[in-house]
């Protein structure tokens, strides 16, 4: 325990079991823990990315504001790490990394701290959140990791980063979508509010159309939802209908969606499952303990 202490910084294992956890108090807890002798410089050669990082596309204005600050001022606030087989991995400051090179920079100041794999992927996932808002895909799948990492519950996690369990269903209920429009929505070519609009379709091709209708059109979100309530009127009527007649079992699709973390409807007698690709597939496979060979 003694050893543990010395490597993750006095009382942070009680911060990481806490209810909530804030990438500011926890940058705070390991300086203030830290000695003067403690914060080395390191090689920006030897670092490598946080392989929990859920942030695929980074800024470029905002990196280059922060590069102009590192150039004026320095790095202000070191780093965190974690020493790897080759080299460290960043826990937490990838941005004043990505930023320190384009300055120009050889080193970097950084603490090193021991952490597990659950922790790094929280101080990703939390980093970004709240920092630098990741795109909806990079939310919805840093969700989905840590969920199946932590082996928690959505209302787990939504307790864990200070969001509604409403948010944290509809964020993962992106990874529905086909992949062409994720990826849309991962570049910012498409919105949020288009995403959510979309995922209420249930064919792929019509998903695909629409997603590429509001690129090339520049359409907004109210008219994207003209165009569904119109032509596809009898589909979501349809699906209404069925709401209605199943309010019965509506406790029963949520409570197996927040056990296989994907969309569930029972309808007519059948439990239908959704899945996004053979992986999330295989993944609905595992929980339920069903082995294909």
């Amino acid at each position: 325990m003694e050893n543990k202490k010395r490597a993750l910084g006095r009382g942070l294992e009680e911060l990481f079991n806490s209810e909530s956890l804030e990438i500011e108090k926890l940058e705070s807890r390991i300086m203030e823990d830290a000695s003067k002798d403690e914060v080395v410089e390191i090689p920006l050669s030897e670092l490598r990315s946080n392989p929990y990082q859920p942030r695929k596309v980074f800024d470029e204005e905002s990196l280059k504001e922060l590069s102009d600050s590192i150039k004026e001022y320095g790095v202000f606030q070191p780093i965190i790490v974690k020493k790897s087989i080759k080299g460290y991995d960043i826990i937490a400051g990838e941005r004043r990394v990505k930023a320190s090179k384009m300055v120009g920079l050889t080193t970097i100041p950084a603490i090193v701290r021991d952490f597990s794999d659950a922790q790094m992927m929280q101080i990703a996932l939390l980093e970004n959140l709240q920092r630098e808002n990741l795109t909806a895909i990079e939310e919805a799948n840093a969700y989905k990791e840590i969920i199946e990492a932590l082996q928690i519950t959505q209302d787990d996690l939504a307790r864990k980063i200070g969001k509604s369990r409403s948010h944290v269903t509809n964020m993962l209920g992106l990874l529905r979508l086909p992949k062409p429009v994720q990826d849309l929505i991962l570049t910012n070519k498409i919105s949020m509010g288009h995403a959510r609009v979309l995922s209420k379709l249930e064919d792929y091709n019509q998903i695909n159309e629409l997603a590429d209708k509001v690129v090339k059109e520049s359409l907004s979100v109210r008219n994207l939802e003209n165009i569904v309530d119109s032509g596809y009127k009898r589909t979501v009527e349809i699906k209404k209908r069925e709401t209605t007649s199943n309010k019965e079992l509506k406790y029963v699709e949520d409570a197996l969606e927040e056990k296989l973390g994907t969309k569930v409807k029972i309808l007519n007698n059948k439990v239908q499952i959704s899945y996004s690709s053979i992986k999330d597939l295989n993944r609905i496979l595992e929980i339920l303990k069903i082995d294909i060979g």
